[in-house]
């Protein structure tokens, strides 16, 4: 009962020092935020990449009804990559 006791008031101890560093917290969150906008960024990136990949691969099919919708996408953009 006693080490737990301890452990809490260390537990404690620290809570109190972090909270005493607001400029680490406020550099913490910073960076957090940069990061979190990096990947948010790369996944957008991978995930419309594998739309164009799947558009393209379905307008290759050539599937009746939405062939030709797919080939103007897959053309737009690909002129607005160039």
């Amino acid at each position: 009962m006693e080490e737990l006791l301890y452990a809490l008031l260390e537990i404690v101890g620290r809570i109190d020092e972090r909270q005493a560093d607001r400029r680490r917290q406020r550099l913490e969150a910073f960076i957090g935020g940069i990061l979190r906008g990096i990947g948010a960024m790369i996944g957008v990136a991978l995930m419309g990449t594998v739309g164009v990949w799947i558009l393209q691969y379905l307008a290759e099919r050539n599937l009746p009804v939405i062939s030709d919708f797919l080939a103007e996408v897959v053309t737009m953009v690909r002129m607005r990559i160039q």
